[in-house]
Formats: structure tokens, C-alpha cells, sequence
């Protein structure tokens, strides 16, 4: 619970800075995210749980990544994450996950992701700001990834990329799990002081 606790006043923090930043009132914010102004008010006072696609939105509206909402000040220079230390932002009903394990700094960050696709289940995801481009690495298993409608089969192996500002969606296919690194590429944006990266989407 305690963990829980900082984690939110961690949120809570980086998007009251984020807004500031952007210049954006709660009304502003809650019409462009399409999230509830009682859940914005709620959220920046460290209640409630946000899911993965309510932090989504706010990223991209916000201009930065899902990252710089979660993370707070960078430790050292080098940063190595294990995987099983970092909570999954999103699981499936079959056994699904989506591990956001890093967003690098820079004026143009990317978020490193660690996905498990059970064979059937899929993830679908709202589009992006524009210039964000995502690209994915099957390392086991097979995926569908879906853009814009398309269907394309990925396999072990191999490696896709494209942008992110149309509808996309990710399906474990065949009969075995599917394992995926996932990186986001972001556009250049506002520099955000106090968190690891310069922003935190995708997905």
C-alpha cells in the first residue's frame, strides 16, 4: 500500500507540473483527453486508478510521455531495470502484459516496453500525437499487429515499425506465447524537469 501511495502523489505531481507547463486549466485538459474533470481533480490529489489508457491520453495531450507520469528523479547515470521490478501497465484476462520498463532522456525520448501476448488476446490502442513512430521486435512466438485496419504477421525474428498516429493493435497469434520488445519513438518536446526521461504512450 505504501508503494501504491507514492506512486500516486508521484502522478499526482508530474501531471500538475505537466498542465502548468502546457498551460492548461482542468476543464481545458479534461475536453482534450476525454477524461473526466472529476477524475483530473481526483487524480492530481493522489486518488483514485487511472488506467493505462486514461494515462495514455493525458501523455499525448500533455505532450510527454507515459513515463514522465509515473517515473520520479532519475538515479545516476547508468539505469538498469529488471523486468520483474517493474509492475505491468496493462494485463489481459488470458495472461497478457505490457511492461513499461524505461523512457530514455533526451529532447526526443523512447520508451522501452516488454509485451507478452497470449495466444488470441489483443490489445487495441488509440492513436498517438502525430510523429510518434513505435516499432516492435518479436523475440518468441508470433504476433498480428494491426494498423489502421491492416492485419501483418510478425514473427521470431523479426521486426516491424511504423507510425503511431493511426489505429493500431497488437494479437498474440499461433499457439504459443508471444514475447516482444516494443520501443516508442517520440517527437521532440517540452524538456520536463525532475523525472527520469523527458516523458513516460503509448500505450
Amino acid at each position: 500500500m505504501a508503494e501504491t501511495a507514492a506512486a500516486l502523489r508521484t502522478l499526482a505531481q508530474n501531471v500538475k507540473a505537466a498542465r502548468a507547463r502546457a498551460g492548461l486549466s482542468l476543464e481545458e485538459l479534461s475536453r482534450r483527453a476525454q477524461v473526466s474533470k472529476g477524475a483530473l481533480v481526483g487524480l492530481e490529489r493522489a486518488q483514485g486508478n487511472p488506467n493505462f489508457s486514461t494515462l495514455i491520453r493525458l501523455a499525448d495531450t500533455l505532450g510527454v510521455s507515459v513515463s514522465a507520469l509515473l517515473q520520479g528523479s532519475p538515479e545516476g547515470r547508468v539505469r538498469i531495470v529488471d523486468a520483474e521490478a517493474v509492475a505491468p501497465l496493462w494485463t489481459g484476462a488470458r495472461g497478457s502484459e505490457a511492461r513499461l520498463m524505461l523512457t530514455t532522456s533526451g529532447p526526443a525520448p523512447t520508451e522501452i516496453w516488454r509485451w507478452r501476448l497470449e495466444p488470441g488476446e489483443e490489445y487495441p490502442s488509440h492513436p498517438h500525437q502525430a510523429g510518434v513512430v513505435e516499432t516492435v521486435s518479436v523475440t518468441a512466438g508470433r504476433m498480428i499487429l494491426i494498423v489502421d485496419g491492416t492485419e501483418h504477421t510478425v514473427e521470431a525474428g523479426r521486426t516491424a515499425t511504423f507510425d503511431g498516429d493511426k489505429p493500431h493493435g497488437y494479437r498474440g497469434a499461433g499457439n504459443e506465447t508471444c514475447h516482444l520488445v516494443m520501443t516508442v519513438h517520440l517527437p521532440p518536446g517540452p524538456a520536463v524537469a525532475g523525472v527520469s526521461g523527458v516523458c513516460g504512450g503509448q500505450k
